[in-house]
């Protein structure tokens, strides 16, 4: 058994010359309030759920993206209302949020 039950990774990565990226979407602050959130709901820690930053994960077109594991659903977010609903949905009750997936 996993220590997490899901570890989600936002792509915080910066692209040098104004090329596009998930930091110029603002994914550090969104995965910031993705971190509280979970935080809040005590959804955090050994057994549950890591919210975690990584760099560039080569899906740019797609951006901002995370990756929720172990399940490598590949989602892509506006705002905190949509983490709101793949917390919720996903992280919460084990259900995909269709409409914010993107294929593997």
């Amino acid at each position: 058994m996993s220590f997490f039950k899901n570890h989600v990774f936002f792509c915080v990565n910066q692209r040098e010359g104004g090329e596009s990226c998930c930091a110029n979407l603002g994914a550090q602050r969104v995965r910031d309030y993705a971190k509280k959130r979970v935080k809040e709901l005590q959804l955090s820690g050994e057994g549950n759920v890591r919210i975690n930053m990584a760099g560039c994960l080569g899906r740019c077109e797609h951006g901002p993206v995370i990756v929720v594991y172990p399940e490598e659903t590949w989602y892509t977010y506006l705002d905190e209302d949509d983490i709101d609903e793949i917390i919720e949905q996903h992280l919460q009750q084990g259900k995909i949020v269709k409409r914010l997936l993107i294929d593997k």
